[in-house]
């Protein structure tokens, strides 16, 4: 890869590939996120708990005027996971405030923001820390066979699908990983960029295995030397393939094979698996070596996304509606793009 070279490589697809064609995101409403959340909240504490809507904003804005309003250090505002700017997304953000009663949240109400609930916790909240995601999605303008999109979504819903970061990490025509090129040759960038930047050259090469793997028709087998990941955990253990039992948990959806997120230390893979995994960082050299000179360290993330609550409707003739739930870290984009070739809607597209 090189400074000229930022087309992203097309990943494998599953049953089929996408057989139609459609737009998203002709509106805000059309792209519908509600934040899960992954625990109870008290009702008492130091930390101000806002559940927040927010249109056509994104989570860092949204983050610094929480901070500007209640008069506290940028850093004192927490929230779980980014949301899509160009949607309609709800979810929590914390604020700690101790000793301090809460401003009138109300005020913040625009046409853009909606504070929907505020009450209190003890401790902040921490990246990572929801359940998941639920979505509903309208694509307009949609042309195809509905009985091959039908056969699809029935797959997708009792098989899954994998589970790809989704080409929003890897920035416009893969800038992202070009960055983080310039970043493992030596350029001087913040500590927010350098992140985004080594987050999405680890998401690369986390691609390109699992696309093998797709390729291969192996992401939802267990082979010797795998790994498996438990569905919404991060706990994983080695694949003992004389249980019996192993086949039949990866198709009920309950365990995952995993693919490597590169970093520092000895890949836990054995066998034709760690050789694969190796290969291709062998060939992407120059981000393998990078991401071990900044410190990251090996790590599993699961091959499959499990689809849950999988439901769609044609809600006119050519408008598609789905609604669907993922895990924390699982990407809507990696479900769209088995079913339907997407464009983005005129209103949306310059940005």
């Amino acid at each position: 890869m090189n400074e000229e070279k930022t087309q992203l490589p097309i990943w494998e697809t599953v049953y089929g590939g996408a057989q139609s064609t459609g737009v998203i995101r002709c509106a805000p409403d059309d792209f519908i996120v509600n934040e899960i959340q992954s625990f109870e909240l008290s009702g008492e504490g130091e930390h101000a708990f806002l559940h927040i809507e927010k249109c056509n904003e994104n989570t860092d804005y949204i983050a610094r005027l929480l901070s500007r309003f209640s008069g506290v250090r940028q850093r004192d505002v927490s929230y779980a996971g980014l949301k899509d700017r160009h949607a309609r997304t709800t979810q929590w953000f914390s604020v700690w405030l101790p000793g301090k009663p809460d401003p009138d949240w109300s005020e913040l109400n625009s046409d853009t923001l909606k504070v929907l609930q505020a009450t209190r916790h003890s401790r902040k909240l921490k990246r990572g820390s929801l359940a998941g995601n639920q979505f509903i999605l309208k694509i307009r303008n949609w042309e195809g066979d509905k009985e091959i999109l039908e056969q699809q979504l029935l797959q997708i819903k009792t098989q899954g699908v994998p589970n790809y970061f989704g080409e929003q990490r890897f920035g416009r025509n893969g800038a992202n990983i070009n960055k983080a090129l310039a970043l493992f040759a030596g350029a001087k960038l913040s500590r927010n960029l350098r992140g985004m930047y080594l987050s999405a050259a680890r998401s690369y090469l986390f691609n390109q295995i699992v696309s093998q793997r797709v390729k291969n028709a192996t992401w939802n087998q267990a082979l010797e030397g795998d790994l498996l990941m438990f569905t919404d955990s991060h706990s994983f253990f080695k694949a003992d393939l004389s249980d019996a039992t192993i086949p039949e948990r990866i198709e009920m959806l309950d365990i995952h094979p995993t693919a490597a997120l590169w970093g520092k230390g000895n890949l836990e893979t054995a066998g034709s698996v760690a050789t694969l995994e190796q290969e291709l960082a062998d060939e992407q050299a120059e981000i393998a070596k990078g991401l071990i000179k900044f410190g990251l360290l090996q790590d599993r993330r699961a091959m499959r996304s499990q689809v849950k609550n999988l439901q769609w409707n044609f809600i006119e003739t050519d408008c598609l509606e789905l609604q669907f739930s993922l895990s924390s870290g699982s990407y809507a984009t990696s479900i769209l793009r088995e079913i339907v070739k997407t464009s983005t809607g005129n209103q949306l597209s310059k940005d």
